[in-house]
């Protein structure tokens, strides 16, 4: 099922429970065939000397929905959490960062511990399994800056390790085309929307997450079986 929309999630507001019947229909759709297959990367030679408890890292590569989805079963991620990097505070809203005009890309902030899982495993993850990094400007269906291949570099470590690791991986040619994420300064975060939060686990059968997100999950549990973790951590609790 195609969206043709230039973005295919900007105009989603929360609407509730498919009918069953569509439901099932989606549920017979072979997910492997609707994402990009994930590509089997080795993790980079440089990484982050280890000296705490608590790191942030910020990616960005397309939807949110789906990048959050990712990082929330990898072990050693303590939060995830869907947002805007790039602009200032005075647009970071969903409306306004939909125009593409904004400087922001839909970006994920990750709080995670570095003795369980690196800036560096983060990485791999990111590139192999969350989002394809030779798509310039757009992710998928979305289009537009806001849907950039983009890392916001907390520490000007974590910009030697990102920068170390996009060459290593052209050099290697692990991908069919070039690399085109951008390792950016982070200048700032700023949380989605409530509704955006924990998106992918609240709506399973949702169109766009069963085309698009649900086989990175999948990939994710296939290619790193040691870090997958079953029980995603979530922004919100689930009410019992």
């Amino acid at each position: 099922m195609a969206l043709s929309s230039k973005s295919a999630h900007a105009s989603y507001r929360p609407l509730g429970m498919l009918t069953a019947t569509f439901a099932a229909l989606l549920a017979a759709v072979p997910l492997a065939a609707a994402q990009e297959p994930a590509v089997v990367i080795p993790p980079p030679s440089l990484d982050e000397k280890v000296s705490g408890t608590t790191e942030i890292a910020v990616f960005a590569g397309g939807c949110f929905w789906g990048v959050q989805g990712v990082f929330q079963h990898v072990k050693g991620v303590k939060k995830a959490v869907s947002g805007y990097s790039g602009g200032s505070a005075a647009t970071a809203d969903y409306e306004t960062v939909s125009g593409g005009k904004t400087g922001h890309a839909e970006s994920v902030e990750v709080i995670y511990d570095p003795r369980e899982v690196t800036y560096g495993g983060l990485l791999q993850v990111f590139f192999s399994v969350a989002h394809n990094p030779t798509q310039l400007n757009y992710q998928g269906p979305d289009h537009g800056t806001q849907y950039r291949s983009a890392l916001f570099a907390v520490t000007d470590e974590q910009k030697r390790i990102a920068d170390a690791y996009i060459a290593e991986l052209g050099k290697s040619r692990a991908f069919p085309a070039a690399i085109v994420t951008e390792v950016s300064p982070f200048r700032g975060f700023y949380a989605a929307e409530d509704y955006h939060q924990d998106f992918l686990t609240r709506n399973p059968t949702h169109p766009y997450i069963v085309y698009n997100d649900m086989p990175k999950i999948e990939n994710l549990r296939a290619l790193f079986p040691q870090a997958f973790r079953a029980n995603p951590v979530l922004v919100f609790k689930a009410k019992s």
